[in-house]
Parts: C-alpha cells; structure tokens; sequence
C-alpha cells in the first residue's frame, strides 16, 4: 500500500517541480503502562503519513500530512514553504544508489502480537519484582514494527522495515525508613526479551543498594556500567556531528588525523549492524547506510554527515540523514555507535574504586567543553575486584573528552542502548563528590 501512496505523491510533486522528494512511513504497534503493581492500560498505536520536499530555484519546502485525500494540498503547501525561504544552493537529493540487505532487522511475530501476549509480559514484569522481594513503581513493553520507503526525482527508491520490542522496569527495594531504586530496560528487533531477566536485574541492583553509607570526595578508580556509558556519550556525539563542526561548535573541529583518544580505542557509526536498533538499508534521505570510522587506534578520522552538511563540505554523505517519521525534516544524527577495544580488562583488576551503574543529569553536560556534573545512581565500593559497601549519595565530574584519552574498555557483555552498542568502561581517574 506505502508504494502506491509514494508513487502517487511523487506524480503530483512533480507537478511543481522538477526536484521533489517524497517519503512515506507506516506504523503499527501495541504498548502496555505499567503503573505500580498492575497494568495501567494497553493501546494500540497506529500512523500513517507522507512528508513531501520540493526544490524551487534552489529554496527547499516541506510539508506532511496523514491524510491521504490531501496529497495535492500538502504539495501545494510544500511549494508554498520553498518559495518563501531562502535559497541555498546547498540543497539537493540523494542520488541513485545499490542497496545492501542488513539482517536481523525485522521479525514477523510482531505482526501477530495481540493484547494478551503484551499484557501477559508486563504481568510477569511485575510478578517477578514481587518475588525477589521489590516493589514494582512503574514499567512497560511495546511490540511495534514499522514500514518506510522514499522516492525522489533521481529515481531513488529506498524501503526499509524493521520491528522493535522494547520493555523496562522500575522498582522499590524498602530500606529502613527510605527506599532504594533501580531500573532495568532491554530492547531488540527480534521477539526475545526476557520479562523475568529485565526484573531481576532491577532488582539486583535495588537490593545491593541497601544500606548505602556516605563516600568521602576525591579522584578515584570508576567504572562506568552501561546506563551511565550511554547517558555521558551524548556528549561526545554532538562533537563527530558534521553540522555542529562546520558552525564551530565541535571540540574535534580542525583535528582530523590527530590523536583525541586511547590508542586501545576505536569507534564507529555503522547503520549495517546485524539486528541493530538504528539499523537500515538506506538513512532517512536514501543515502545507503555505511560504516563510517570516528576515531581508528586513538585518532580522529571522521564525522557524521547528511546531504546538507555534505554538500557544505564538498564531501559525501555518511548515510546519518536520519528522520524519526514522515513529519520531519532529515537532519544529522546517529546509526549505531559502536565502542571497541583492541584489548579488554577484567574486573578483578581493579583492586579499589567506585562502580556507578547509571547517572542523572547527563543531559546537562557542556557540549562543547565536555565537562559533566552529575548525580550517580546505584553506585558501589569495589575491593579487590568485587563490589563492596553501596554509596548512599554522590556526584561524578569530569570531562568526557578527557575520560576517552585515558579510558579503557572492561570484558564482558556488550550491549545497545538506544544508538550506543558500548561495553562497560573502566576510567582511571575521575572526581567522586561525597
């Protein structure tokens, strides 16, 4: 059905300019809300859309609609938008290209989820917490799968599906007069999340964090698990993004082939990962998606770029035009973010530090300078290698670009969360602030 929508708008966007640009996304999906000891209520979410982009004398316009019936007013508006913005001679479409299937990315039992499976999941969610001894605040699961595919006036024509299962808890763990928190979240594009593991990890951690005592201030050993990986890298994305390195805002600006990091560490933005969250044939413009080298053994290779900042740049595209659906405008962003170590450490290595399992406050780092604040969450003690006495309340500062010159990876598992595919990671040297 997506096709003939795509290929009836392209028609009538030609009917106004020779460059045009349509896309069309579908969704569909069920999601529970998990509200203390029950399930809140479960719903059904479904969209479909058409974004449409036109170039008039080198002024881009753009407008979308989720009813069919208006496809000639959205061109319409579309070219209304271009004429009355400035031009850019910047602007322009992908161009013809081969794609390359990437596995793992769709699985057909989404389709036939129903009401019952979903709710069934978050009932064992909850069931689980109870049993280990927590207190279930709130959670939730989502099945959902999603069909896209664009065209454009070079003959471009890019399809991509995929399916996403998503499920996450919080809980309570009583603790004398107060309590102890911990949350736990899983997502894949395969039917194969564990309700039970995804609880038990939760509260694990809640229960560990029983008991916490105060930590004195200081520069200490930490480990970083993989919430608090992910939440400190946003800042480091915002530095390989193409855009912000051409309006100066990049730390990295200027420093290609120089040495920004571990020589133990490399990392990549790559949209072909087998089962990838971010994974696609082709990125929200229909520029194939690639593996793109960031930073090679320590040194500065690359950024990520759209068309847009690529043209600005007189280079290619990196395939990261990403649009979350059919009502946005392409902009940089990432695939996948992998973080890889030509060598890993154990844990049994670190003879004193701290262990801090997620951070808050991440979103306020500088992302320019790099330099955090942040309050940890679910933090330990570590002594010869084993996690000790849980700390009550403390703050972590440092600087992420700092953290990366001198980072080293740990062994063990390695996970995706949301963009990031990262190990957990063993620094140093970083401020602990009791």
């Amino acid at each position: 059905m997506i096709e003939e929508v795509a290929y009836e708008a392209l028609n009538k966007a030609f009917k106004v300019s020779e460059e045009v640009e349509v896309y069309v996304g579908t969704e569909e999906g069920l999601d529970i809300d998990i509200q203390k000891d029950r399930v809140g209520f479960a719903k059904e979410v479904y969209s479909l859309g058409v974004g449409v982009r036109v170039i008039l004398d080198d002024r881009m316009g753009f407008a979308y609609t989720t009813n069919l019936k208006l496809i000639d007013k959205t061109v319409k508006k579309a070219e209304a938008n271009a004429l009355a913005n400035q031009p850019d001679e910047n602007f322009t479409f992908a161009q013809k290209s081969k794609y390359f299937d990437v596995k793992g990315l769709y699985d057909h039992r989404a389709e036939s989820m129903d009401v019952d499976s979903v709710v069934e999941f978050g009932k064992l969610l909850i069931s689980t917490a109870q049993d280990e001894g927590c207190q279930p605040t709130s959670g939730g699961y989502s099945v959902g799968y999603e069909k896209n595919i664009l065209l454009n006036s070079n003959d471009v024509e890019c399809k991509n599906a995929s399916t996403l299962f998503s499920g996450f808890l919080s809980v309570n763990a009583p603790d004398g007069e107060v309590v102890s928190t911990a949350h736990e979240s899983n997502s894949s594009c395969k039917m194969e999340l564990d309700p039970e593991k995804i609880a038990k990890k939760a509260c694990n951690v809640a229960l560990q964090s029983r008991g916490g005592q105060p930590t004195s201030t200081g520069d200490t050993t930490v480990i970083l698990g993989h919430h608090a990986v992910a939440g400190l890298l946003s800042t480091f994305t915002q530095a390989i993004n193409g855009d912000n390195v051409q309006r100066g805002r990049s730390i990295y600006a200027g420093k290609e082939k120089e040495n920004v990091a571990s020589l133990d560490l490399s990392i990549y933005d790559d949209g072909t990962v087998t089962g990838g969250l971010n994974s696609s044939q082709g990125d929200g413009e229909g520029t194939p998606s690639q593996k793109t080298t960031l930073i090679k053994d320590g040194v500065l290779k690359n950024f990520i770029y759209d068309i847009y900042t690529a043209q600005k740049g007189k280079i290619k595209s990196t395939g990261n035009g990403m649009r979350v659906s059919y009502a946005d405008m392409p902009s940089v962003g990432l695939s996948n973010l992998v973080v890889k170590f030509e060598n890993y450490h154990e844990w049994d290595e670190v003879r004193k530090g701290v262990m801090v399992t997620d951070v808050l406050g991440a979103h306020t780092a500088n992302p320019i300078s790099g330099d955090f604040s942040v309050e940890v969450m679910n933090a330990f003690h570590i002594e010869d290698g084993e996690i000790s006495q849980p700390v009550k309340k403390a703050m972590l500062s440092g600087n992420i670009f700092e953290i990366l010159k001198d980072v080293k990876g740990l062994s063990g598992e390695k996970r995706q969360l949301g963009p990031f595919i990262i190990p957990q990671l063993l620094c140093s040297s970083l401020r602990i602030v009791g």
